[in-house]
This record gives structure tokens, C-alpha cells and sequence, in this order.
């Protein structure tokens, strides 16, 4: 679909794990009349794809091969995003620890980055978008009139997590998901391909102290400074 002369621009959203991008950037989306896209669910399900196959996430080349025989679509639900692959939902998976743990390293394979950003660019060139991630300011979307970029401790990401899996039943030790968390913001942060940085022009938003709401609010007033 060719976008049109009076369609919205994009607004992008990047930051760590658990900085909130995901649920604020939802809720942005719906107060601004935009589609929603979570672009870290994309790699999460890559990652899953690689997993449960049995591939060696620090074979770069047999990650990308997986990858590439992968057959995946994001679906829009009442619930958000939705990924199928090979015709299954895989969504509740995607925020398992094995995935956890894994994730990064897949995400840094340039090939499945190659595969994402063009599937990511032709969903934004569809029109009124918020699309969150770790390089949509950066990389896939560089010409969005605004950028954000939320941040958060990792201590204050890992209490979130490991409330989410309180939430739902699953017994997980909160050091091990900081662990984690560090893991990841360490190899996000220090890779050669599209690395964890917020874009130059970025409006940086640290959440540490911000509730919920007052971040959403925040972000509706920057919203309207370009709409």
C-alpha cells in the first residue's frame, strides 16, 4: 500500500528489555489512532524458531539459515501483536527464559537482521505506525520526526519481569532474570550490527520514577508536537 500524502509519520520507540516500550507504546497507539507493532516479538520468535529446532544460537550461520526457511506474519489482535510461525502462535513462548537467555545472540546475526528491517520497513511503509524495538530510531526508521528512546535501571526492568512471571504462575528467581538483564543490555549495547543506542535526535525518557500513566501522558504531548 503507497502511502499517501496525508498519512501521519511514523513514531519510533527503542530502549533495553522491560524499559516499557511494549505497553506504553500500545497505549500511545491507541490514544493516537496509530497501529501498533512490537518489533523485539519478531526476533523473540526467530529466536523460539531456533530453539525449539535444536539450532546452536552461536552458530551465526545456522541461526540465519533457520531464519530464512522460517515462515512468519504479525497479527494485530485485541490482545496486541501476534506471531505466527509455521502457522502456529508461538506469543506465549516468547518471553520464556530459554528465549530470554537466547535472544541477543540471534538478534545479532546480521542475516536475520537483514530479514527483519526489510519486513519492518514495508509494515511502516503501510502508514500511522508506532513501532517499538532497540533500532527503529537508529536503523530501520531514521527519518521518523520523533524518536524516543525509554530507559530504565536494570534492577528496576528485572523487579518488572519477574513480577510479570509472578503474575502467571511461573517460579523464577529474581537474580537469575537480572542476570539476564544485564547479559542482554551488555551484548544489545556492544554489538557491531545496529547496537542499543538512542538516536541522536532521540527524546530520552528514563522511567525509573515515572508511573505508567504519567509516561504514556508524556508521550501523547510529544506526539502532538508532530501530528
Amino acid at each position: 500500500m503507497s502511502r499517501s500524502s496525508t498519512t501521519r509519520p511514523p513514531i519510533t520507540i527503542d530502549g533495553p528489555a522491560v524499559s516499557g516500550k511494549s505497553s506504553v507504546g500500545s497505549a500511545l497507539a491507541s490514544r493516537i489512532g496509530y497501529r501498533f507493532l512490537d518489533t523485539g516479538l519478531m526476533y523473540r520468535a526467530a529466536t523460539w524458531n531456533a530453539v525449539q529446532n535444536g539450532v546452536d544460537v552461536g552458530d551465526a550461520e545456522a541461526v540465519a539459515q533457520a531464519v530464512e526457511r522460517m515462515v512468519f506474519s504479525v497479527v494485530d489482535s485485541d490482545d496486541g501483536n501476534k506471531l505466527i510461525v509455521n502457522g502456529k502462535d508461538v506469543t506465549p513462548y516468547l518471553h520464556s527464559t530459554s528465549v530470554d537467555d537466547s535472544v541477543s545472540a540471534v538478534s545479532a546475526v546480521p542475516k536475520v537482521r537483514e530479514i527483519m528491517v526489510a519486513e519492518q520497513r514495508r509494515l511502516a511503509g503501510e502508514g500511522e505506525i508506532v513501532m517499538v524495538g532497540r533500532d527503529i530510531g537508529t536503523v530501520v526508521l531514521p527519518g521518523a520526526p520523533l524518536k524516543i528512546y525509554l530507559t530504565a535501571t536494570a534492577r528496576t526492568r528485572a523487579i518488572r519481569r519477574h513480577r510479570e512471571f509472578v503474575a502467571g504462575g511461573v517460579e523464577v528467581e529474581f537474580e537469575d532474570i537480572l542476570r539476564s538483564m544485564k547479559q542482554r543490555d551488555h551484548l544489545d549495547s556492544s554489538r557491531t550490527n545496529s547496537p542499543l543506542i538512542p538516536a541522536k535526535d532521540a527524546r530520552v525518557i528514563d522511567t525509573d520514577d515515572l508511573t505508567f500513566a504519567e509516561v504514556v501522558e508524556h508521550l501523547v504531548e510529544l506526539a502532538g508536537e508532530i501530528l
